[in-house]
């Protein structure tokens, strides 16, 4: 067992510290530069797609009876990123790499919303249909776009493993520890309500899933941001001195002199990435399922995820701690910093919302990370049984994961979360030129002043894309 340790923490070493972070933020960078400034020239079409302002199909096409809507995935992937990183994650950055961990997180969730517009849209260029709706996701381009089937399954195997396994008993430990913590509730009687919570949600399907999705992850993400919103105005005159403190940590003297900015860097970078998923593969899994006109409308809305889990919600919680006076000499880390940070904002109260967030939080991720399962397991059997079954231990994984220690088990699945990554990176940067020629398609339809509509045909040498044939 020791040996297995070993080789589990060199390989998140390299992979987390070295490795990835310099190919996500240099593939970040080179998605930003070779679009255009996609994702910001494009912002407004953001919100115009969550508003409704621009319809995600042709006009007048309404979306088919059991689809999946491109709201509705756009939530089943933030549910799934969107979890205990946010606010433990973060509240470890900030008192581990000081203010300008934050600074270092927005940067990266910029460059990171091109690299998730490239990704999302290439699931949805590549996605296949499924009964009434569609599947896709990074083994559906890898084998379609590719021709390599058997690393798109290699990659479907060690998805299933991370999200619906690994993560998953990681999530519903948090939950099962915080009713612990603030209703002292037996951590098997939690971990009874969160697997019977689970079965009631996951064996309903994937509509079931992206009802409770789009339901649950707009409530939980506005309610915190204004929870945010409210601890920012009662504490408005510490504003400007708070910023001025997050930039000068970020490139000050002081952290060059003591050695420290690296680390700072390496804090801020580390947590958005793992915050927010961009390039990792995990939320194409969500975005081939929806129906829309042109695969470009999807791949923005899940950029719009990035900035909702990095510049919304990571920032709330950096703010809620740096707000507090003592942060870095407490010596609390985690949520249990997060808790005590807002309790001194708003009163005692702010503890039991954090636990009201963790549930919220972690309970989404359960379910979002089940899906990307799902789709992962009906890329490599499809078969009802087999699905049976598959639910059935996720139930009883996540029951387990209430009741259990589970140190190696979050470094496993970091392990397979960076070999899921860097294979992903490969792909996506061998398929940048199909990429850029559809995000292309889409701008010049909308200076045209057209919603835009894609045909695979209107793309030199784009092959198996039987979805957009016609």
């Amino acid at each position: 067992m020791s040996a297995v340790i070993s080789l589990v923490n060199t390989l998140n070493t390299y992979l987390w510290s070295y490795i990835l972070i310099a190919l996500l933020i240099f593939l970040g960078a080179f998605f930003t530069f070779k679009s255009g400034f996609i994702q910001f020239r494009l912002f407004g079409d953001m919100f115009a797609l969550i508003t409704g302002k621009l319809n995600s199909l042709k006009d007048g096409e309404a979306n088919l009876k059991g689809q999946v809507s491109s709201f509705q995935s756009f939530c089943i992937s933030v549910a799934s990123h969107v979890g205990t990183g946010n606010l433990a994650g973060v509240a470890i950055a900030v008192a581990t790499g000081g203010p300008g961990a934050l600074f270092w997180m927005w940067l990266i969730a910029l460059l990171g919303g091109a690299t998730s517009l490239v990704e999302n849209t290439l699931a949805q260029v590549y996605k296949e249909k499924d009964g009434d709706g569609f599947r896709g996701g990074p083994a559906y381009y890898i084998e379609k776009a590719l021709g390599q089937k058997a690393l798109g399954k290699f990659f479907s195997i060690i998805v299933l493993l991370t999200f619906a396994f690994a993560f998953n008993t990681i999530q519903a430990n948090t939950i099962a520890q915080a009713f612990e913590t603030s209703f002292n509730m037996d951590v098997k009687i939690g971990g009874a309500i969160i697997a019977a919570l689970t079965a009631a949600v996951i064996f309903g399907g994937v509509h079931r899933i992206a009802k409770f999705s789009g339901t649950v992850v707009p409530v939980m993400s506005i309610a915190y941001v204004i929870v945010a919103i409210f601890v920012l105005a009662v504490n408005i005159t510490k504003l400007p001195s708070l910023f001025v403190l997050i930039i000068e940590s970020a490139f000050g003297m002081k952290q060059v002199v003591g050695g420290t900015l690296g680390f700072t860097i390496l804090q801020g970078v580390k947590r958005g990435l793992y915050s927010n998923e961009a390039g990792m593969g995990s939320a194409p899994n969500a975005a081939a399922t929806s129906n829309v006109s042109h695969p470009v409308k999807q791949g923005l809305l899940q950029a719009f995820g990035v900035f909702v889990d990095t510049i919304l919600i990571c920032s709330a919680t950096g703010f809620i701690v740096l707000l507090y006076p003592e942060y870095n000499t407490i010596g609390l880390k985690g949520i249990q910093l997060t808790q005590v940070a807002l309790s001194h904002s708003v009163g005692a109260w702010g503890a039991h919302f954090i636990t009201f967030c963790i549930f919220l939080f972690a309970f989404s991720s359960v379910i979002g990370n089940y899906y990307y399962g799902e789709v992962n397991l009906e890329f490599l059997l499809k078969n009802k049984m087999t699905m049976f079954i598959f639910r059935i231990l996720v139930v009883i994984f996540v029951y387990i994961g209430s009741i259990v220690p589970l140190g190696l088990v979050w470094d496993i699945g970091d392990a397979f979360m960076g070999i899921m990554a860097l294979i992903n990176i490969v792909v996506i940067a061998l398929l940048t030129p199909t990429a850029m020629a559809i995000i292309k398609d889409y701008y010049t339809q909308r200076k045209d002043g057209k919603n835009p509509v894609f045909y695979a045909k209107n793309i030199p040498n784009l092959k198996n894309t039987e979805c957009w044939n016609d």
